[in-house]
């Protein structure tokens, strides 16, 4: 009976330390790299509460933080932003899945995992990832190969593109545009966008929203390609949403303050996305995602990266 007394006091402490750190990434002195780190540092010493279904909250948490920051966004900055990222967004995507076929091949990687590696480099990461498998009746294991390997990619990606872009100096815009199209989450870059600045952020959003809205045309193709099954394709609700959210915000001006206080709240809210993601990085997810995927995954995140990144710069 002690012994199960002892249990239960220990679970709640480590519940109240989770809780803790969590409420603690609300506040501006956390930032979003530190978020990621916190998360993973629980994680590795087992201080990671296991009743609760991290993964549901963090979905949930992400797209309500960013329904939020769309009320944040300007709608004629929208649409421009869009306008002049479109070529790039569609460039980057299809040069992404053509090379992802290319290197699977050359790499000897299984043709499924390979194939969600790539969609998840070329779109959104995790959420292409999640759309994609069941399109293509991908297994558990290479479902998860691919998720662990654009995890590892993503947290680095939160800590070097700020730094990059300080050096290279490029404009809030530039690196906006470039994150959008060169990090995998949505969660990540509008993580490493917010860190670069407001400016920065809306424009990663915008453009890395424009983006996830080719999960769907592109899970169509790989159900056709893969003979798999189309009707379990997802559908992102959130971007419905966020779009509407700017539309209020547009319509109706007068309660900017309003939203203002509502674009804070939801920038912090995704510092907390990025803590509960750092909490389900695990060492043997890292060790799963292996030699040879996670060689694809950085090949062709490198090429996605460097491309956009001299085509941006040459084009500024």
């Amino acid at each position: 009976m002690s012994a199960k007394f002892s249990l239960l006091n220990k679970l709640s402490k480590t519940d109240g330390l989770f809780i803790a750190v969590a409420l603690l990434c609300l506040l501006p002195v956390v930032s979003s790299p530190v978020a990621l780190v916190l998360g993973f540092t629980l994680a590795t010493f087992g201080l990671v509460p296991t009743q609760f279904n991290l993964a549901a909250l963090t979905k949930k948490l992400l797209s309500y933080s960013i329904i939020g920051l769309g009320f944040g966004i300007q709608l004629d900055q929208a649409i421009e932003a869009s306008k002049q990222g479109l070529g790039l967004i569609i460039a980057s995507i299809f040069c992404t899945l053509l090379l992802g076929y290319v290197l699977t091949k050359l790499l000897r990687i299984e043709q499924k995992t390979g194939h969600l590696i790539a969609s998840g480099t070329a779109i959104c990461g995790g959420s292409a990832i999640a759309a994609v498998a069941p399109a293509i009746n991908a297994k558990d294991d290479q479902t998860s190969l691919a998720l662990a390997t654009v995890f590892v990619l993503n947290a680095i990606a939160l800590f070097i593109f700020p730094v990059i872009g300080h050096y290279l100096e490029m404009s809030q815009h530039a690196f906006g545009t470039w994150a959008a199209i060169a990090i995998h989450d949505t969660s990540s870059v509008v993580g490493a966008a917010g860190a670069y600045g407001d400016e920065a952020l809306k424009t990663a959003t915008t453009l890395k929203l424009a983006r996830a809205l080719w999960i769907i045309p592109i899970a169509f193709l790989s159900a056709l390609m893969f003979k798999g099954n189309s009707k379990k394709i997802g559908v992102p609700f959130f971007i419905v949403f966020y779009c509407l959210a700017i539309g209020i915000a547009y319509l109706l001006p007068g309660f900017q303050p309003m939203y203002s206080a509502i674009f804070s709240v939801s920038k912090r809210i995704l510092v907390v996305c990025l803590f509960l993601i750092g909490s389900g990085i695990t060492i043997q997810k890292l060790r799963a995602a292996g030699i040879q995927p996670l060689l694809l995954g950085v090949l062709l995140w490198l090429c996605i990266g460097g491309g956009s990144l001299a085509y941006i710069q040459l084009a500024g």
